[in-house]
């Protein structure tokens, strides 16, 4: 078995850096979405993600996809959002084993009035604090790394 290659002290310190800044970046987006909107990080992926469809609506099993979430914890988390009025859950019409899950009109208030104030908060938390070639790079680096990532699960599904 080949020895591991251990990070040296400037990987190390990028590593845990990022670690920490993802970790502290997303408590704090999350704690001001939940504060200014009455919104968890998941209602609003939902929410943003049906409203940038062209019908408002998605399958399920495509919604969890694009959230890196089992279809049984986003059912889960739609049951609740239903409950609260802001997206409805329908049988597909050409699937009976699949489900359509569509944003209702107090689903769509919702997003776009918490959409402003989660936006300033990335700003102020994230991209303001970036010169433009830092953004660019961050830009470069995370795609690379998505679709890196990517190209590995789909090769293993």
């Amino acid at each position: 078995m080949d020895e591991p290659r251990w990070l040296d002290e400037r990987e190390d310190r990028a590593w845990r850096g990022y670690r920490r800044m993802r970790r502290l970046l997303d408590l704090e987006l999350a704690r001001e979405l939940m504060q200014d909107a009455g919104l968890s990080e998941p209602d609003y992926d939902v929410l943003s993600d049906l409203s940038e469809t062209p019908d408002q609506r998605l399958r399920l099993s495509e919604l969890a996809d694009r959230m890196l979430w089992s279809r049984s914890r986003l059912s889960h988390h739609i049951s609740r959002m239903r409950q609260r009025g802001l997206v409805t859950r329908e049988e597909c019409a050409t699937d009976g084993r699949g489900s359509i899950v569509a944003l209702t009109p107090a689903g769509r208030r919702a997003v776009e009035a918490a959409a402003p104030g989660h936006v300033a908060a990335v700003r102020r938390h994230l991209i303001d604090l970036l010169t433009p070639a830092e953004l660019t790079a961050l830009g470069t680096l995370s795609r690379r790394v998505v679709d890196h990532l990517t190209d590995r699960t789909e090769a293993a599904g």
